[in-house]
């Protein structure tokens, strides 16, 4: 009965959170406010399945741990500084403020940690996870949580016992954990695994002294070079999203924040933004436009739930007191509550703000990833978004003999394709100062074949604006979709499923036709 309280008010809560176009994690601490104020406690079930979903949470990091990735020049020199800078500060307010020093400086670095679980989410809801500042606010996300784990290990407290160094022998069994994931075949299996990994990290460390955070972390990274483990972690994201429902639960019913911890937490959101202006000062120092480093920014101008975790581990360690659980559980919630909102209309806040933050840009070299194309040569035919469809239209061009050019945001699409003698530019194309700058009167027409549809809408409209006269073909998937972009320029819309019927049906009568009667 308890567990349908517990699950039944986090989903109504969270319900009504989502609809107001906040996080469904700030509904589930607000579930937990209310349930405690209605008498409703915690249990050994509850706090057993957050310990659960934290484990979860640190494997599924350890699986995306890439060294190479994290020693590029943005995420270190921004990353890097960005965490120092933060921590510094919080921790001086902290010894102003004669708070203890230790305590202090672990919570002034967690609060130099963005959301993972919101960043990411943004990212991928507008498709840019694969784009350049989406990888690099990944890699920097990435590079917070290995700073995270070290801080959980420093204020654990516990003491490890000699055995703890048998941890390192974990590399050794790589080949058998590999194998294990490539003779699982059934999705269910592959679930299965990674759970029954995560959780064998955690006992294994806990065993020796260790935190099993730690434990869960390094059986990730154990298993991060296998070809198939970005599969592996898109299974386990929902599932670790449900558990870690019971930590975010078991924080609000933890107890109701007094007035000085209100206070205290709109404090640390009233700050917040300074943090975003550090983000944006760093990127363009590292040679990013000034619109990478807004968007870049804004999804990292948040407190983390990695905040929560290791608050509750200094608190637990006495090195603070344990009114900080409630003012850094009420200070993420309420980052991540006007965060959301901003990252949604991240492209169109940066078009009203651009005319000033452009004058801190840099001038780049021509080798930076970040510098946008002055020409694509003698091209009369563009290609955007370089996926399936985007190479199919390319090829069946570079067949009849048309000179085109392809444009992708990806740089290891771009990558790739250079390697293979295609013709491919990096841009986004939701990047108005790509359109205004690319040369285009050589152009006769230019195929949009994004995924995203407010990037095919706003590529046609930024098109039309600027006064390209050639012709734009897109592809749609619903009525509503056809009739915006023809409002707003396109000449040529098909739907990629109806088309692939039409052509199956054509090609097999024309076949049949052929065969001898």
């Amino acid at each position: 009965m308890m567990e349908l309280v517990w699950v039944g008010t986090a989903y109504l809560i969270g319900l009504i959170a989502s609809h107001l176009s906040f996080p469904p994690l700030v509904g589930y601490l607000i579930a937990g406010y209310i349930l405690h104020s209605l008498g409703v406690e915690s249990a050994w079930t509850l706090t057993h399945l957050a310990d659960v979903g934290i484990e979860l949470l640190l494997f599924t990091v350890g699986l995306k741990i890439r060294l190479r990735s994290l020693l590029r020049r943005e995420v270190l020199s921004v990353g890097g500084l960005h965490l120092a800078f933060v921590t510094g500060v919080s921790g001086l307010i902290f010894l102003l403020l004669g708070e203890r020093s230790a305590g202090g400086w672990v919570l002034g670095a967690s609060l130099a940690f963005s959301s993972t679980v919101l960043a990411i989410k943004v990212l991928e809801d507008n498709g840019e996870l694969s784009s350049l500042h989406g990888r690099d606010v990944l890699s920097i996300l990435i590079l917070q949580d290995v700073v995270a784990i070290a801080l959980l290990a420093v204020a654990d407290g516990r003491q490890p016992s000699y055995w703890a160094f048998a941890l390192l022998l974990l590399p050794l069994l790589r080949p058998l954990a590999h194998r294990l994931l490539t003779v699982s075949r059934a999705d269910e299996l592959r679930l299965l695994l990674g759970v029954s990994l995560a959780l064998a990290g955690g006992v294994s460390s806990e065993s020796v002294g260790i935190s099993p955070d730690i434990g869960a972390l390094l059986m990730g990274i154990m298993l991060a070079a296998h070809p198939q483990i970005d599969d592996l972690s898109d299974k386990l994201w929902s599932l670790k999203e449900v558990f870690l429902v019971a930590f975010f639960l078991q924080i609000g019913l933890s107890d109701l924040p007094n007035r000085d911890q209100i206070v205290q937490a709109l404090g640390l959101l009233a700050v917040l933004p300074l943090q975003g202006i550090v983000f944006f000062t760093l990127f363009i120092l590292a040679g990013l436009r000034a619109r990478t480093a807004f968007i870049s920014s804004l999804a990292l101008t948040t407190y983390s739930e990695f905040a929560l975790i290791t608050t509750g581990a200094v608190v637990k360690a006495n090195l603070l007191p344990a009114d900080w659980n409630a003012v850094i559980a009420l200070a993420v919630a309420g980052s991540l509550a006007v965060a959301a909102p901003l990252n949604r209309y991240s492209h169109r806040l940066f078009s009203w703000c651009e005319p000033f933050l452009i004058r801190f840009e840099k001038t780049s070299g021509s080798g930076h990833p970040d510098r946008l194309p002055d020409s694509i040569g003698r091209a009369e035919w563009l290609v955007v978004g370089m996926g399936r469809t985007g190479i199919s239209a390319y090829q069946a061009l570079y067949r009849q003999e048309k000179r085109v050019v392809g444009l992708d945001a990806d740089p290891t699409v771009l990558e790739s394709l250079l390697a293979k003698g295609k013709r491919v530019i990096y841009g986004d194309a939701e990047d108005p100062e790509l359109w205004s700058e690319l040369p285009l009167d050589r152009v006769k027409g230019i195929i949009l074949t994004l995924p995203e549809f407010d990037a095919r809408c706003s590529a046609t409209r930024q098109l039309r604006k600027r006064g390209f006269q050639g012709q734009i073909g897109t592809i749609c998937y619903l009525p509503e979709e056809k009739a915006q972009l023809e409002r707003l320029g396109a000449n040529l819309m098909i739907h990629p499923l109806v088309e692939a019927g039409n052509q199956l049906a054509r090609q097999i009568v024309r076949d049949r036709s052929e065969l001898p009667q």
